[in-house]
């Protein structure tokens, strides 16, 4: 899954570009739609440079804060689910930071935060606009 790659570019240094690998999903209109949401900057860190051109992902900072859009959106099940700013994420946790997961939204958006930035849900708000703007399916956390 390209979220997983993406993760592993979690620890790049200043100035590198980070490794992004785009799901399928990406070059679908809703995710092409986010330049202008992105944020220009997330907790004062610009945005990086990443290995592909695409209005469905954005980088900030090093280590790299990551968001990609194109996932399918996720099946109920039994991870965290947040509420931030009318966006439900799902939590999951990796070995080096913190994968958010739109919910209740197709496509689905993905935030990758190194754990550098805990608690890493105190970024999730720079990320409502372009969240918020992706389709409804209906399907909110419990």
């Amino acid at each position: 899954m390209g979220a997983l790659i993406a993760v592993s570019a979690l620890g790049g240094c200043a100035g590198d570009t980070v490794t992004v690998t785009l799901p399928d999903g990406a070059q679908r209109a809703a995710c092409q739609a986010l330049g202008p949401r992105w944020p220009d900057a997330v907790s004062g860190r610009p945005p990086t440079g990443m290995s592909v051109d695409s209005a469905a992902a954005r980088a900030y900072g090093a280590p790299a804060i990551i968001a990609i859009c194109g996932y399918p959106a996720p099946a109920p099940g039994l991870l965290e689910c947040l509420d931030v700013d009318g966006v439900d994420w799902l939590v999951q946790r990796r070995s080096d930071g913190v994968q958010f997961t739109t919910y209740g939204r197709d496509p689905a958006m993905d935030v990758l935060v190194p754990a550098a930035y805990a608690p890493e849900p105190l970024l999730l708000p720079a990320f409502s606009s372009a969240a918020r703007s992706l389709p409804e399916t209906g399907q909110r956390c419990r």
